[in-house]
């Protein structure tokens, strides 16, 4: 059972009959017991006439997965088997998260008849998404009062990552398609193959030349190479407390994944296989054996539950982590936020050794309003937020050459700069026959 705001209303009314009565002489408490007996009356009839939410049946029809910030369509349908009609409000039991709508949504079900409605979601988070049970409410005529009842029906809902950097995936990919088809690489290095032959020109690298088949062919021919296929990107996830900072619009672990999902998807275009590893001090997720088509759905799957913890990395148990996955890697990719020097010992300590065959990349995610902190000079206070700001600045530096002495790559930029910035390092190693 429940009350609505009509029945504080009718109480309220009871104030004019109670002062007529007082001007009258009748003592006001009899007046007012009475009045409040006549609207307990009233709320009794209407809670008898309202149609019993429990001889409803309730179904579903939700999407099992979906992209973050996307509409999705959810519906409800009521199959009403009692004697009356049934005057509904319903209240599915979303989490807020979810974008459900937030006031109860009015319905209407004549007695035997079925009516389906839409409950939109526009998700918010990452993860899993579920609703246990749907919440009728029944009114009665009068509107003062009606029947409630709780049907255990459950949704569930997994909410992947946006992808919103698949915008530039296809001139990617076009260049990808220049590097592997169209125009063969003429240079001959680490991490290239042999494509092809073909008659040689002026301004060819005359170590290129194949001489047993320019003797068969009668002419100067020439040895043409693409980048070498098969080999094995892995990427490093920080899922730490530096990857719960807010950045933009976001955390700096939804950039890292648009990231990961660019560089993965172009990555398996060029047929490499792409090992994925997110951890802090143990394995968050891990994808690894999975080809072609399968590849971004497996990613993205494993991808959305997870979230940054409030703990610092262990960084040697990750890189420890990488050599399950793959006892060759090509290439390394870490996407981290490794900005101070204080905070980045361990992860310096646990830099692995580069090496001909293997590049290491650190990708870091940058907040533009520091740059833009550090060239304010207005006020006192804007003094000494650029002073700070030039220190986080001058720190970034100080790690970025750290890696870089260690043999590494450093690539720092804001969320929607890093993705494609990372894409367009592996092609250029791809170009300069290093992977």
């Amino acid at each position: 059972m429940f009350v609505t705001g009509r029945l504080a209303i009718a109480v309220a009314v009871g104030v004019v009959p109670l002062v007529l009565t007082g001007l009258a002489g009748y003592p006001p408490y009899a007046v007012l017991g009475a009045w409040i007996a006549l609207c307990l009356v009233l709320v009794a009839l209407d809670v008898a006439l309202a149609a019993s939410p429990r001889t409803v049946t309730v179904s579903r029809r939700v999407p099992t997965r979906t992209r973050l910030g996307e509409p999705v369509p959810v519906s409800i349908a009521l199959h009403n088997h009692g004697p009356r009609d049934l005057r509904a409000l319903i209240r599915d039991a979303w989490q807020p998260t979810a974008g459900a709508p937030s006031s109860r949504i009015s319905l209407d079900v004549p007695t035997g008849e079925r009516r389906r409605i839409a409950l939109p979601l526009v998700p918010r988070r990452r993860g899993e998404l579920v609703s246990e049970f749907v919440v009728i409410r029944s009114r009665g005529p009068l509107g003062l009062a009606g029947r409630q009842a709780t049907h255990r029906v459950r949704g569930a809902i997994r909410v992947l990552p946006a992808f919103s950097s698949r915008k530039h995936l296809p001139s990617r990919l076009a260049r990808l398609r220049e590097l592997d088809g169209n125009t063969s690489i003429q240079v001959r290095g680490q991490g290239t193959e042999f494509d092809s032959l073909r008659e040689y020109v002026r301004g060819d690298d005359v170590r290129s030349i194949d001489w047993r088949a320019s003797a068969r062919a009668g002419s100067t021919m020439l040895r043409t190479w693409r980048p070498e296929r098969d080999r094995h990107v892995v990427i490093i996830i920080d899922t730490g407390r530096t990857a719960a900072a807010r950045v933009g619009d976001g955390t700096r672990a939804d950039a890292s994944l648009e990231a990961a999902l660019l560089l993965s998807a172009l990555a398996a275009r060029a047929g490499d296989h792409v090992h994925l590893l997110m951890y802090d001090r143990v394995v968050r997720a891990r994808v690894t054996g999975v080809e072609g088509n399968a590849l971004l759905p497996a990613l993205t799957d494993a991808m959305a539950p997870v979230h940054a913890r409030l703990v610092d990395t262990d960084w040697h148990g990750a890189f420890a982590a990488v050599r399950t996955l793959t006892t060759r890697p090509s290439l390394i990719v870490v996407l981290t936020a490794q900005d101070a020097a204080e905070s980045s010992r361990s992860f310096l300590g646990a830099f692995p050794n580069a090496s001909r065959s293997t590049t290491i990349l650190v990708g870091s995610v940058t907040d533009d309003d520091i740059a833009t902190l550090a060239q304010q000079r207005g006020s006192r206070e804007e003094v000494y937020l650029a002073a700070a700001a030039e220190r986080a600045l001058r720190d970034a530096e100080v790690v970025a050459d750290a890696i870089r002495r260690a043999g590494g790559e450093a690539i720092a930029a804001d969320p929607e700069a890093l993705p494609p910035r990372i894409a367009d390092r592996y092609l250029e190693l791809k170009a300069a026959g290093r992977l």
